[in-house]
Parts: structure tokens; C-alpha cells; sequence
């Protein structure tokens, strides 16, 4: 990354002009704020890309072939977001772009088979695209050995009526069936999987600390991260948050590798404080784990009504809510006891939005500048039928999400300008795009080298948005979840611009993988 910096610097202290020798870019962009977070560098300069790289910053006039007139706006790194789920589907990724996403991963349940999963995206891809191999899945298939995956996506799987069965869930494995699932999970770490995800907070009675420890220990053998749910939401002895979060984290610390603990606060709740400052001191020994969180006080059940959370004994007791605080994606209405005992018996896997931090806690996590931002970002379903939607075309108010799918970095950035967090520009810029790409780049994943970085020779995945509009417009009225964002009027990946005056274009395909090495 000297070369990047050492560019960078040089274009901010003698103009660029070196670096804008070569006249005919393919893209210019023309008097934007440029900002880049690994430097600082922040100033008004012209950019110009060539070949999918970043060729110039510079104050020299340049020109292209294409021309984007960037005056007022800020000029950023694409935004990466590490935990989506929506990747793979066209209106998902169509939902990201507009909310300024070049990058978008399924680290936290992951792919399987990871090859599978890739190839179905090859090609056909607008964003950029990775995944970890999923624990879950692996689990699926040592205890469901006729297990088919429709796309290599678990969740996909139990929205759309693949079936999974709850043993993945429930069951707890043998030695014998253990070593199994180890074997799934490296066998998706040599096909070129970016981590392990292993999504404890689902498997809460099935799934026990030796996995954990031992897919850990995996990571570490091939130089990679977890990326855990960990296994409680509660704020309440005996199983509290920090309790779950020394458990994912411990075997790092023991084995190396590195740690992603997603969406944080939902786990924390009114331990979040605490567990900012046991990360914090964890991190400064030198283990690679940080902090992950999507700026809402309210999730989405991965698995619907019957997640192990949501359990009264635990959503009430330990997390302190009520069965009204649990809504019905596709009603928009909140449960009750009878409702909530009626959907667990007829439909377990409804799909059901609940509260969880409080809106405080939520931004004590998102203000945190070491925190990653990442949108969790879930499957659209039809409010008439409850079937999953993925089509491209489909209008934003005719469909049911979770707002955070469409709106989790544009929200970022007005709570940013509105003070509603207490953060730079620069810092929100960073949570949401170097940031992550530096920790995946220190754990294994070498093609983030290039990313996340608004600098000579990086990857052209760039984000130019208005700091003064930049909003988001998803709420949970029923046609309104869905809204996509504003003010982030150009996109561009692998230096082809996809969105354009904030349309989305159709049938333009930058996106590329975002893989490890294939090994044999």
C-alpha cells in the first residue's frame, strides 16, 4: 500500500500534474471533493480512471470518454459492505447500488457450495461479490445428506421452501459428524471462500464451543476471519452478550485469525458500552477482531418467527421486550401471544422484523470510529403472498424488507450531517469503506489491498454522493420499507459508471469476484 499513499500524497502536494499525462480517460470525474480515508487526502481535484483503475487525482483539466461533473459532491471510495444477503439476487443488488455499495459479501451465513455460488454470479454481477463458506449450510448437509441448495445460499433456501429441516439448528453433533462439518468448511476455504460464517445465534442449543473454537482454528490454518452471530441477544446473567462474545473471540486470541462480531448492539443491547471497551482492549493486544453494526434499533429474523432469540424466555427475560415489539413483515403488524404462538406452529420461518438495542445504544455503536458499518441487508418478499422477490424490475413499494437492505449507508451518512452520531465526514466515510477493507486485507482477502481507497492505482469503485442530501427514505410503513436512498447520484464499479443520475442501469455487469485462491 506504499505505492498508493506515496501517489496520492505526491498528487495532493504538486497538483497531479505528473500523473495526468495520459489525456484520453476513460471516465473523468471533474471538480468533486475527493476524499480518501487510509490518507486523510481531502480536496477538490479531478479524478480519471482508466482500465478500471483510479489513473489520476489531479487539478489538471482531463478528459474521457465519459463525464461526470461532480461539482459540490463528495467523491468517495465505494462503500463495502460485508454482510449482505441480498448479493446475490438482482433487485438486492440493484437495492445497494443505490445506497452506494460497490462491494457487497455474505460473510456471516456465507455460501455453500462456495464454488456453486460463485459461478452463479459470474458474469452476471453488478457489484462486486464474495461470500465465506457457510457453517450452517456445512451442518445442513452432515445431518441432511440429500440437502440440495437452490444457489448456494441457506437463507434463499428457507425462503423459498428448499428443504432444510431444524437438526442444523437443534442437533448436536457427534465427534464423528463434527469432524464432518470441519471437513465442508475447509473444503470451502480451499475453493476460494473469504472466512467461516458461523451463525451461533441460530444454533444456540445445537451448536457447541468446540465448533466454534474449532472453525477458528481453520481460519487461522489458512490465514482467514470469522464472522459470528454470536450466540446470545441479552443483556442478563447467565447468558449475556459479553459472555457470547469472549466465546467467538477467545480462540482467536488462543489461535489466531481474525474476528468480524456482527450487527453488535443487537447482541449487546445495554451492554454496549462494555463491550466497545473489551474489544477495544482485546484489539490493542494485537488480536484481529472489530466490531460490526447497521444503524437501526430493530432487526430481521434470518430464519423467521422461531429463531432461537426470539424465544420468550430469552426476548423477554434477557432482552427486555415484549411479543409486540415483534412485527410481521409481511402485515406490517405487531404479534401478540396468540399470534406469536400461532405463527410458531403453523409457519416457523415467517418472516418477522423485532426490536432489539435501544435507539441510544444503537448509536453509541454506530458513533464508535472503529466500528464497521454493515446493512445486514435482507430478502424482499411479496406482501400479498410472502414469497421471496429477487427480479430486477420490481418497483421498491411493491415489495417487503427490512429497511436497512436500502438504506443502511445513506442513513449512516444523515445521521453524520444531522449529529445524531458523533462522527466526521471522513469517519463515516472510512466505516463504511476502508475500514473493512483493511481488515479483510489483513486477513487473508489481498484483493482489498485495492479497495476501499480513493487513491492512484486502486481499484475504481467509487461512490459520489451530495453530503448535504444523501438520505435514506426506507421506514416500516408497508410500501415505504423499501424506498432506496438519495442523493448518491453516481456509482461506479471497476471504473464502469452503473448508476447514473441515481437510476441503476440495466444490464451492465462490472461486477467482479472477490475470491481467495482456489487451492487443490
Amino acid at each position: 500500500m506504499r505505492i498508493l499513499k506515496s501517489a496520492i500524497l505526491a498528487a495532493a502536494l504538486f497538483g497531479g500534474a505528473w500523473s495526468a499525462q495520459a489525456q484520453n480517460y476513460d471516465v473523468v470525474i471533474l471538480n468533486g471533493r475527493v476524499m480518501d480515508p487510509e490518507t486523510n487526502f481531502d480536496a477538490v481535484r479531478n479524478v480519471g480512471v482508466i482500465d478500471g483503475k483510479i489513473a489520476a487525482i489531479t487539478t489538471d483539466v482531463i478528459t474521457g470518454q465519459e463525464t461526470i461533473d461532480a461539482s459540490g459532491l463528495v467523491v468517495s471510495p465505494g462503500f463495502i459492505d460485508g454482510h449482505s444477503h441480498v448479493v446475490d439476487a438482482p433487485l438486492g443488488q440493484k437495492a445497494v447500488l443505490r445506497d452506494g455499495v460497490t462491494s457487497a459479501m455474505d460473510l456471516e451465513v456465507g455460501a455453500w457450495p462456495v464454488d456453486f455460488w460463485y459461478n452463479n454470479l459470474a458474469g452476471r454481477s453488478q457489484v462486486n461479490y464474495g461470500a465465506s463458506v457457510g457453517a450452517g449450510a456445512a451442518r445442513t448437509k452432515v445431518f441432511k445428506p440429500d440437502y440440495n441448495p437452490n444457489n448456494g445460499n441457506i437463507i434463499t433456501d428457507l425462503f423459498t421452501g428448499v428443504p432444510v429441516g431444524i437438526d442444523w439448528s437443534t442437533r448436536v453433533a457427534t465427534e464423528s459428524e463434527r469432524q464432518q462439518i470441519f471437513d465442508i468448511v475447509e473444503e470451502g476455504l480451499k475453493a476460494g471462500a473469504l472466512g467461516i460464517g458461523p451463525p451461533a445465534g441460530y444454533m444456540v442449543n445445537g451448536l457447541t464451543t468446540q465448533e466454534i473454537i474449532g472453525f477458528q482454528k481453520l481460519a487461522a490454518k489458512y490465514g482467514r476471519f470469522t464472522h459470528v452471530h454470536t450466540r446470545f441477544s441479552s443483556q442478563s446473567p447467565p447468558t449475556s452478550a459479553l459472555l457470547a462474545f469472549q466465546e467467538a473471540i477467545d480462540p482467536a486470541v488462543a489461535y489466531g485469525g481474525g474476528v468480524i462480531i456482527a450487527h453488535f448492539t443487537a447482541q449487546s443491547l445495554a451492554l454496549t458500552d462494555a463491550a466497545i471497551k473489551y474489544v477495544d482492549a482485546i484489539r490493542a493486544k494485537g488480536t484481529q477482531v472489530i466490531l460490526e453494526v447497521y444503524p437501526y434499533n430493530f432487526g430481521a429474523a434470518g430464519n423467521g418467527v422461531s429463531a432461537d432469540y426470539l424465544d420468550p424466555d430469552n426476548y423477554q427475560r434477557n432482552m427486555g421486550r415484549s411479543y409486540e415489539d415483534i412485527i410481521d413483515t409481511i402485515t406490517g403488524q405487531p404479534l401478540d401471544k396468540a399470534s406469536f404462538e400461532k405463527m410458531i406452529k403453523d409457519d416457523p420461518n415467517h418472516p418477522v422484523l423485532f426490536y432489539n438495542a435501544t435507539e441510544e445504544d444503537m448509536l453509541k455503536g454506530v458513533s464508535d470510529p472503529n466500528v464497521l458499518i454493515g446493512c445486514d441487508c435482507f430478502p424482499f418478499t411479496d406482501p400479498k403472498t410472502g414469497k421471496m422477490v429477487t427480479a430486477w424490475d420490481t418497483p421498491w413499494n411493491a415489495v417487503n424488507t427490512h429497511p436497512r437492505t436500502v438504506g443502511a449507508h445513506a442513513k449512516v451518512l444523515r445521521l453524520t450531517r444531522e449529529k445524531k452520531v458523533d462522527l466526521t465526514l471522513m469517519q463515516a466515510i472510512s466505516k463504511m469503506s476502508y475500514q473493512y477493507a483493511k481488515f479483510l486485507e489483513d486477513n487473508g482477502v489481498s484483493q482489498m489491498a485495492f479497495k476501499g481507497r480513493l487513491q492512484i492505482g486502486a481499484d475504481a469503485d467509487i461512490t459520489i454522493f451530495d453530503p448535504a442530501t444523501a438520505t435514506d427514505h426506507s421506514t416500516l410503513e408497508q410500501g415505504e420499507n423499501a424506498l432506496p436512498s438519495t442523493g448518491i447520484p453516481y456509482v461506479l464499479v471497476n471504473g464502469t459508471v452503473i448508476v447514473k443520475g441515481s437510476k441503476v442501469l440495466k444490464d451492465v455487469f462490472p461486477g467482479q469476484p472477490i475470491r481467495n485462491l482456489i487451492q487443490d
